[in-house]
């Protein structure tokens, strides 16, 4: 019994490593990228102005895989901020190795929008216990929807 539990743990060993995809240069997730012009992803927003949403192509690095299944990542934006971002199609799976490598992804940001702050537009805004208070994270303000990306 000893013996075939050695025998299965060998087993897993070895079929993690073969499993597992190695994350290099030139790797690519999804449909592969045609970067035209390719903007940081800490000048994102300034870029972006009052536009809610735009395709574009960003360079980053990777802070952490979130969920590897969908693709579920974070991009450092600068400045202790974060741009969430994920793929468009849920059948990609990425591996949790993405985490501190510099990536060219290409997609779709868009500006988070705040229902709380339309709401004195839905009718009369309550004063005292009953007023809104906006739950926001400044530091993520942006999401990525993911066509394709390439490991730099």
């Amino acid at each position: 019994m000893k013996s075939l539990a050695i025998i299965f743990m060998c087993y897993l060993c070895f079929a993690g490593t073969c499993l597992a995809q190695p994350v290099s240069k030139g790797t690519v997730y999804g449909t592969k990228p045609t970067p035209t012009q390719v903007i940081e992803a800490s000048k994102l927003e300034a870029f972006m102005g009052n536009k809610v949403r735009i395709t574009t192509d960003i360079k980053g690095k990777v802070l952490k895989v979130t969920k590897q299944k969908g693709g579920w990542f974070d991009i450092d934006a600068g400045n202790g901020k974060t741009i969430t971002a994920h793929f468009s199609k849920y059948d990609i799976t990425i591996p949790s190795e993405l985490k501190g490598h510099y990536i060219i992804a290409e997609g779709i940001a868009q500006k988070q929008f705040i229902a709380d702050d339309g709401q004195h537009m839905a009718g009369d805004t309550p004063v005292g216990k009953k007023q809104h208070t906006v739950n926001a994270d400044p530091k993520r303000s942006i999401t990525f929807e993911v066509n394709g990306l390439v490991v730099e």
